[in-house]
């Protein structure tokens, strides 16, 4: 009898033990779970622009491999992002940011104010883009470095090539050709470098005025009357595959290379003087391209990657091209450029943006998907502006072509 009772208390010390045990060790690892479950890498109270910004940070903790590259360069990308870097710094003063902008510069441009893969010679209009991080960063730091790399890409701009009428090439590579891309790439930049660093005045009216001209050019040559879209490329020889032998243009209405035209005419009034005649221009022409853009625009809000052909197979809706409408109209609307009514466009495809294609990992990262990583005209390999074409290059996420007007974007709507 003592026996059983002595077998039985130690059965029952042997199970609360086990149980003291396990919920010791469930102690331990509770906190670590916690831990793991609630910690963020970006947090989800912030703002979109910060959370988007702060995912590419993570994404690319290098700014000069921004665009997935392996090796540090000076193109449009970086310069893009970093734009809308500068401006979330601006609103938020988070030295972050700051930082994340200046090592692009830091890293690409040398004592001597030399930009590290960058090549005048090839007049190549994507290479303007990242001179918007200098205009950010001159005046900060005052390094000589900085403003001689800016006076580089303004000596680009004076020697750059140019159809009979004026019109830059988009390439030396690419001769007597206009592409809407250029628009963006170019013109933002230099009304700004001349309004600040150009002191004589007839060189700065010099500036102003060959920057309207590109926007004249492109309405002129590039504008369809009939549904008020623009064509991505014109080629003013009718010599390229892709070009059509009457008007020169290219066959279709791509998604992206209208959002650049849009973002390029806001960004440019900010820059261009309230007196100058061709003003006024820009903004009929922003009015003729918002009603144009909305007309394609889809149910959802979003927009197709070639505009209007949103029933035809294989046509997808797509990310870089809504968030840069979403950003244009925004933008427009508040600067005055535009009716209201376009505010509820844009409020309409950046909730779709959100609904659709933004999704955010547990760790807090946020991504945008369906984005066309690339689409260019000619080349080589050839690239025949196509349905089939456009529909077929590379969807991925998280293109900075994508990325950096959905931060812009999010700073306007104040999302």
């Amino acid at each position: 009898m003592k026996m059983k009772k002595t077998a039985k208390h130690i059965l029952l010390f042997s199970l609360a033990l086990g149980l003291f045990a396990s919920c010791k060790d469930a102690k331990k690892e509770t906190p670590q779970e916690d831990t793991a479950a609630t910690e963020k890498v970006v947090p989800e109270d912030l703002k979109w622009s910060e959370r988007m910004m702060l995912s590419e940070i993570h994404r690319f903790p290098e700014a000069t491999k921004l665009d997935f590259s392996t090796k540090p360069r000076w193109t449009y990308t970086p310069g893009l992002v970093l734009s809308a870097c500068s401006r979330v710094y601006e609103a938020t003063q988070d030295k972050r940011y700051y930082d994340y902008i200046y090592d692009y510069a830091d890293t690409l441009i040398d004592s001597t104010g030399t930009i590290d893969t960058y090549s005048l010679e090839k007049q190549n209009l994507d290479m303007i883009k990242s001179g918007d991080v200098l205009l950010f960063l001159y005046p900060i730091t005052k390094e000589e470095r900085f403003l001689t790399a800016m006076q580089t890409l303004h000596k680009q701009l004076e020697s750059q090539p140019t159809t009979s009428d004026g019109g830059y090439w988009h390439k030396k590579i690419y001769p007597h050709q206009m592409w809407l891309d250029g628009l963006y790439m170019a013109e933002p930049f230099h009304t700004r470098y001349a309004k600040e660093y150009i002191e004589d005045e007839k060189e700065k009216q010099k500036v102003y005025d060959h920057a309207v001209l590109q926007f004249d050019l492109i309405q002129k040559h590039s504008r369809d009357e009939e549904s008020g879209l623009l064509y991505h490329g014109w080629d003013e020889s009718k010599e390229q595959r892709w070009a059509n032998k009457e008007t020169g243009n290219s066959q279709h209405f791509w998604s992206r290379g209208m959002g650049w035209y849009g973002m390029a005419m806001v960004d440019v009034l900010d820059f261009l003087p309230e007196s100058h005649p061709g003003r006024e221009r820009i903004i009929k022409y922003l009015n003729q391209f918002a009603e144009a853009v909305t007309n394609v625009q889809d149910e959802s809000g979003l927009w197709w990657q070639v505009l209007d052909q949103g029933d035809r197979e294989g046509n997808y809706l797509e990310a870089t091209g809504t968030s840069m409408f979403t950003y244009a109209f925004a933008k427009g609307v508040r600067k005055g450029y535009l009716p209201e009514k376009y505010l509820e466009v844009a409020k309409k495809s950046y909730q779709a943006l959100l609904n659709e294609l933004i999704t955010v990992e547990e760790n807090g990262v946020v991504n945008l998907n369906q984005c066309c990583a690339v689409a260019g005209l000619g080349g080589n390999p050839y690239r025949d502006g196509s349905f089939e074409y456009y529909i077929g290059e590379t969807i991925r996420s998280n293109d900075p072509k994508g990325t950096g007007p959905f931060i812009m974007a999010s700073l306007e709507l104040n999302k």
